[in-house]
This record gives structure tokens, sequence and C-alpha cells, in this order.
């Protein structure tokens, strides 16, 4: 059931004493019955206001029939649940105290690491990475092994083979972190901590009594909650009895839970966050995935660079634009290529393969017309009439979002992820190894710098040195100079391999979170540091070094959360910082070019592309397969 205003809501219960023959008014999508009609329009109106919330998905802002529907498409993913995967994920679920977001990932990075009887993974075979099925997970001295058997294309077996787990690994993940959050909500009565439904712990052999930690600890979440039980809990915070003595806190702790301390070092105030984003603040996030997709897989689009400015400013733009439809018709083209569920519509509708600039809206409207999204759907008519533009922006780009969830299933982008893992593992490797390496010769040099010492202190206590010692000197001087040489080399080499770790970098995790679950991200090719709110409904952004340094300054190291985003922010301090400074002397050049603009727009009537708010209109796609 839709929730209204974020709160749940009750549908009326039929009028007492209704006659067969009475004339009534029964509204269609919640099949409530009204005897009086202005309380039949009363209630019409309610539904049709947006303030209903998706109680399954999140979604706000809907009308109750729109959320009824999202619910429903909603319940059709969650039962998108592989069998093998649900006793696992509940029982990962029950009274987990993580936030949903923090849960899912949680639980999408554990599902990757194990294996579950019944799934379909990859596995090496005479050299070929081949398709296998587990057919039974074994236990052998402590390593864990699987019997699998090997699958053609029809999914039937060939035959079975004995591998080690480890040998087995996932070309995509088993389930996808949107589906996971729709089958945790559907599968829970509470959210702090998370309780799953009894008859779903009962089916799966869950337990169903609350661990000690969450008994001990229960209430401290609700604000102004108060209990007594040998003590009470308070506005939150436990008061020990009087002959309790004060147990220290050891740090770090929750961040909610921690409270200002005389000695306490001064925090910074939190600099206030800019958000003056041209599309929706709930919109960013869907700008920022579409983006960083286009920039991360350029290449294999055919797609060349273009700045995240220059993206909202086109799709924000009432007129159909090259930038727009230059990154439509790459997704197309991908989709095409990989000869899927779109290359058969536009087979049946003996579409030519080759998208046009001219006719790219038809074939937008046939992939929305596959997706079978109601809401995005309802907007072919606009498109086929050549009012693109005018849709709305957050439509825009939850079209474009969808068109990136089925680019990611191409096998041309699986391949290069699965590369990339390969990669990034073997610059793994090298870099260990380097510093295995380095930290040998280190203790080498401090051993010999010690039996130096060790021989001067020997010739100052038997007078002059003999020949044999200054050439023994000159000789370790040199070794000095040869190895100072080589730590340069490798300082080099490590420099090398972290400019190649950033080219293999595609971000899907944030640096980290603040207190309240706000999560903050970084993307090399983009000059701010994001934020986005705990419930992904809001965003902003930081875009100085001195707005840096003061959020820097106002994280709490007391807390779990801030004390590992403020390591990640020391971590990655010069490359954020830089990519502050030179996206704050872009901004000043532009600003400088603008005021050209204006001075020579008083004498000539200057080109709309010479304003720089207006530069998406200059994008020429240089990496276009013609």
């Amino acid at each position: 059931m839709p929730l209204f205003n974020k709160k749940p809501f009750s549908l009326l219960e039929p009028p007492k004493d209704l006659d067969s023959k009475e004339k009534v008014f029964q509204i269609r999508f919640t099949k409530e019955i009204f005897r009086d009609y202005q309380e039949y329009l009363k209630r019409l109106n309610l539904y049709r206001q947006r303030v209903w919330t998706c109680k399954m998905s999140g979604k706000s802002n809907l009308t109750f029939e729109e959320a009824l529907v999202s619910e429903h498409n909603a319940m059709e993913k969650a039962q998108n649940m592989p069998t093998e995967l649900m006793a696992y994920v509940l029982r990962m679920t029950q009274y987990s105290t993580l936030g949903l977001h923090e849960l899912v990932n949680k639980i999408y990075a554990n599902l990757l690491e194990e294996v579950f009887e019944g799934i379909e993974l990859l596995a090496k075979k005479d050299g070929f990475v081949v398709p296998c099925k587990i057919l039974k997970i074994l236990d052998s001295d402590g390593t864990k092994t699987c019997e699998v058997g090997w699958l053609r294309r029809d999914k039937t077996l060939i035959n079975t083979s004995v591998v080690k787990a480890a040998d087995l690994f996932y070309r995509r993940a088993p389930v996808s972190r949107n589906t996971l959050k729709i089958f945790i909500r559907d599968s829970t009565t509470q959210t702090t901590p998370w309780v799953i439904h009894e008859n779903l712990a009962k089916k799966y052999g869950i337990p169903t009594d609350p661990p000690n930690d969450i008994m001990h600890y229960e209430g401290l979440h609700k604000k102004g909650r108060k209990r007594k039980e040998n003590g009470t809990i308070e506005n939150g915070r436990k008061k020990m009895k009087k002959d309790e003595g004060h147990v220290p806190i050891k740090y770090p702790i929750d961040d909610l839970l921690v409270r200002p301390g005389g000695d306490d070092p001064a925090l910074f105030k939190r600099p206030p966050l800019a958000t003056d984003f041209r599309v929706p603040r709930c919109s960013v996030g869907d700008l920022l995935m579409v983006w960083d997709f286009c920039s991360s897989f350029g290449r294999v689009l055919n797609l060349s660079p273009f700045l995240l400015t220059d993206m909202e400013n086109a799709i924000c733009h009432k007129e159909s634009n090259l930038l727009v439809v230059e990154i439509h018709a790459a997704m197309f083209h991908l989709l095409i290529k990989d000869k899927g569920d779109y290359f058969s519509v536009l087979q049946n509708k003996k579409r030519k393969l080759k998208v046009s600039l001219v006719a790219w809206a038809e074939y937008l409207c046939d992939f929305l017309e596959m997706t079978k999204n109601e809401e995005l759907s309802s907007n072919i008519a606009t498109i086929r009439r050549g009012y693109y533009g005018h849709i709305d922006t957050d439509i825009k780009l939850k079209i474009l979002h969808e068109l990136v969830e089925e680019a990611i299933k191409t096998s041309a982008i699986r391949e290069i992820l699965s590369e990339r893992v390969d990669q990034k593992q073997a610059l793994n490797a090298t870099r260990r190894e380097s510093t295995r390496k380095d930290r040998e010769e280190q203790n080498l040099n401090t051993e010999t710098a010690m039996k130096n010492e060790e021989n001067q202190t020997d010739a100052m206590q038997g007078g002059n040195e003999t020949v044999d010692e200054l050439a023994r000197g000159k000789e370790e001087k040199d070794k000095s100079n040869v190895s100072r040489s080589k730590t340069e080399g490798k300082r080099h080499l490590v420099r090398h391999l972290e400019m190649e770790f950033d080219k293999l970098s595609i971000r899907s995790s944030p640096l980290g979170k603040d207190r309240h679950y706000n999560r903050y991200w970084f993307f090399r090719r983009e000059g701010r540091l994001l934020v986005e709110s705990a419930d992904s409904r809001e965003w902003g952004y930081y875009s100085t070094k001195e707005e840096l340094d003061a959020l820097m300054g106002s994280l709490n190291v007391k807390g779990i959360r801030e004390r590992a985003l403020k390591r990640q922010l020391e971590k990655f301090y010069n490359k954020i910082s830089n990519a502050l400074e030179k996206r704050t002397k872009d901004i000043m050049n532009k600003m400088l070019l603008e005021e050209g603009v204006l001075r020579r727009s008083t004498r000539v009537r200057a080109q709309p592309k010479d304003n720089p708010s207006m530069a998406f209109l200059k994008y020429v796609n240089k990496w276009k397969d013609n």
C-alpha cells in the first residue's frame, strides 16, 4: 500500500447497510465506495495529488495510482531474486542495524565472494573460461570445493568436475543492488534494526530472538524514548546507576552516539553545500551515473568525452541538440551490436541498424516501448511529434538511466569490466611485490648503516684508518648512491602504478559517509566533491580547496564513519584539491570570456555558441564510428 506523506495509509471500509440497488460512487483503483458525491471527489482529488510514496522502491512525489504501479513493478523485480540466495540475504538482513544503502552494498559485496548451490558461474577449463553450475558444495581439508556441471549454450549439462571455490567467479553479480533493495523492503516488518517477516524466518530457519547487543541498546535510535531497566535510557543516552563505576568509552563508536567532551579538539564548522544544479536535485544521481558511464566507456561507445556541466546544460535545453542525440545514438548502437532484446525489436519493425541523427527519436520510442515502464513510455507521443526537448528534465534522465542499465548488461561492457578487474589484480600484485622489495632493501640499508657506524667507532678507537678501510668507505658510499638511485626509480614506479589505477578506475562506491550517513563522491574527471543525502533525494557539492579543508576539520574522528571518511580524504587530498583548484581556474577563465562576449555584444550581435553556458552546442563527436 502506498505511503501518504511517507506514513502508512488505510483505505476506507465499505458503508454499512449498503443496499444492492443504492446509487454509489466507486474509485476504480482502490474499490472504495461512497454514498456522497462530494466525499467521492474529495477522496479522488487526494489520490491525484503528488504526495504519495512507493513503499517498495521509496520513489516519492507520485500520485496514488502511480505509486500502485510502482509497487507492482517493484514486486515483479523482487521476484527476480534467485531462490538459492534468499536464505543468505535474509540471514544477513535479520537484526542488522545498517541503513538500507549500506546493508545492500554489504550483502552485494559478500555475494560476489560466496558460492551457492544451483548458481551459475564461470571457471577456467582447459585454458578457456566456461560457464558451469554448482551442483554441490564440498569441504575438503578446510578448503572449500564445489562439484560443478559444465554447461552448453542451451544450459544442458555436459559432464561434472570438482573445482576449488576460489577458482570460480561471476561474470556479473548474481543479483542487482536494486533487486536486493526491493527484496529487503518486501521481506521486513521493521527497519531499525531490520526484522524479517516471521513466516520467512520460520521457512528458512533464521533465529527470531534479538542478539544481546540489540537488546542492550534497544531504543537508542528513537529520540526522546525513555525506559527503565537496571538503569535508564533517557533521550537516547544511557545513565549509569550511582553504584556503577564510570566505564571509559573505547573509540571509535557509532557517530550518532558521540557526545562532545571537554578535552576534545575544536572542530571547524561544516561549510554549507552549493546546490545550484540546473537539473532537479533528486535527479543529480541519474545525471552523474550517465555521465560517468559515458566517460568510462567512451571508446567502446565511440563517444568522445564531454564535461558534466555541458551534459547538464544540454539535458535542460528545450530543444533537441547534438550532444543529447549523440549520447542516445551511441547507446542504441551498443545495444544493436549486442544483438539482444533491443536488436530483436528493431528487426521486427524492420528498422535500419544504423541510427541516423535525423531518425534517432524513432529508435528512442522503440526502446521506451520495450521497457514497458509506464512513467517513461507515456512520453512516446510527445517524442514522436518532435518535442523531446519539452519533456521534463527528470524524465529525460530516467530514460538515460534505463539505457545505461541495459548497456551495462551487454557483452562488450562486461568484457571490459572483466579485463579491468584482471588488470587491477595484476597491478596490485606488482605494487605488493614492489613494496616487499622496498621493505627488504630498507632493512638491508639499516643493517649496512649500523655496520658502518660500528666500523667507524672501531677506527676512531684504533687510531688512523688503513688504506683498506678508506677503500671500504668509498665502496659503501658508492653503494649508497646506487641505493638512492634505485629508491628514486621505485618512487617513479609507484607514481606510474597510481596513474594506471586511475585509468582503470570506475568509481562505484563513495569515499565515505559522515555522521548522518551522507555519502561523499569524487570523480577524477569532475572537479567537485559531491555529497549525496542518506535518502539519495538531495545533492550538493564543495568546489574550493578552502571548503575541503574546512570539511576535513569538521569531521569527528571519534565516530566510525567520520574517522573512515577523513582517512580517505587525507589519502586523496592532493588529487582532490588539485582538481578543485583547476576547476576554479577554469571558471575564472569562463567568466572573463563571458565578460568579453558581453562587451562585444554591445557592438556586434554575438552568436549563442559564444556563451560558455551554451558550449554544449559546439560539441562534435570525434570518436564517432562512420
